[in-house]
């Protein structure tokens, strides 16, 4: 399939803002079942310091803003050929070893809710596919979707007690749950085609764990299913900080405003 993706990311101020630089990472990958076809970034009120191949193979672009400036956008546009491999990725992987897949984070370190969850899918590690679908069902009997109970900063353990969530929020407490386990897991983030609507208000998220005898393999746990040819990973990580699409620091005090526009479709 040919997915036509057109993104657009507009940070405002309410003043002018001295300082900004943000790291993004916009840009889909080569890899198993995905092929990028063309891909344009366009920066206005920036301007590209640096570009780099990060520990995961992202693409990464360090970008500070104009002085002063009050209003910077970031537009993509392109077209990503993809094939339906059942959600199974391979051996792919950056230059990280794959034991850093077990660590912890921040956003991923394990409580008592989280033991709990993993303790119960323990019976299941005969066959780690099954113990993995098993614990992506389990997480969305216990974390429903609601949009805006949880920020960027939310960790797993508070979804999980809370018991509500986006998507960085299942995959967050499934990569929790999937290293307590022994198994490697990582965040994906990247485009969605959603069969009902062509405009989106964001970006996607999923998992994607390391079996032995498949290699990686992703489960989009808010969706209940594993990621086919409608997918297009943009950017892996530990966490949503490393696959971010935008992040980074500024100076000054003006109040931020986000807005995004995802617009995918064949």
């Amino acid at each position: 399939m040919r997915l036509k993706i057109a993104h657009t990311t507009r940070y405002s101020y309410d003043s002018p803002v001295p300082f900004v630089m943000q790291q993004v990472r916009l840009m889909p990958k080569n890899r198993t079942a995905q092929s990028v076809v063309n891909w344009t970034i366009a920066i206005e009120g920036g301007d590209e310091q640096l570009r780099f191949e990060d520990q995961h193979r992202n693409t990464v672009i360090l970008v500070t803003f104009e002085p002063c400036r009050q209003e910077t956008i970031f537009r993509c546009t392109g077209e990503v050929e993809t094939e339906n491999t059942g959600g199974v990725v391979g051996e792919t992987r950056g230059h990280a070893p794959l034991w850093l897949f077990r660590r912890e984070t921040a956003l991923t370190r394990p409580g008592a809710a989280l033991r709990r969850l993993a303790k119960s899918i323990e019976p299941e590690m005969s066959d780690p596919l099954s113990a993995m679908h098993a614990l992506s069902n389990g997480i969305r009997e216990l974390v429903s979707y609601e949009i805006g109970e949880t920020t960027v900063g939310t960790t797993a353990e508070q979804a999980l007690a809370d018991g509500k969530g986006v998507c960085q929020d299942h995959v967050h407490v499934f990569l929790g749950a999937a290293r307590l386990l022994g198994i490697p897991a990582r965040y994906v983030s990247g485009y969605l085609m959603m069969n009902d609507r062509v405009e989106q208000d964001a970006t996607h998220a999923w998992a994607e764990a390391h079996l032995d005898g498949l290699g990686w393999v992703g489960f989009d746990i808010a969706n209940g299913i594993c990621p086919d040819e409608r997918y297009v990973c943009v950017a892996t990580g530990l966490d949503y900080k490393e696959a971010a699409p935008v992040s980074g620091m500024r100076l000054g005090e003006g109040t931020e405003s986000l807005y995004v526009s995802v617009q995918v479709q064949q």
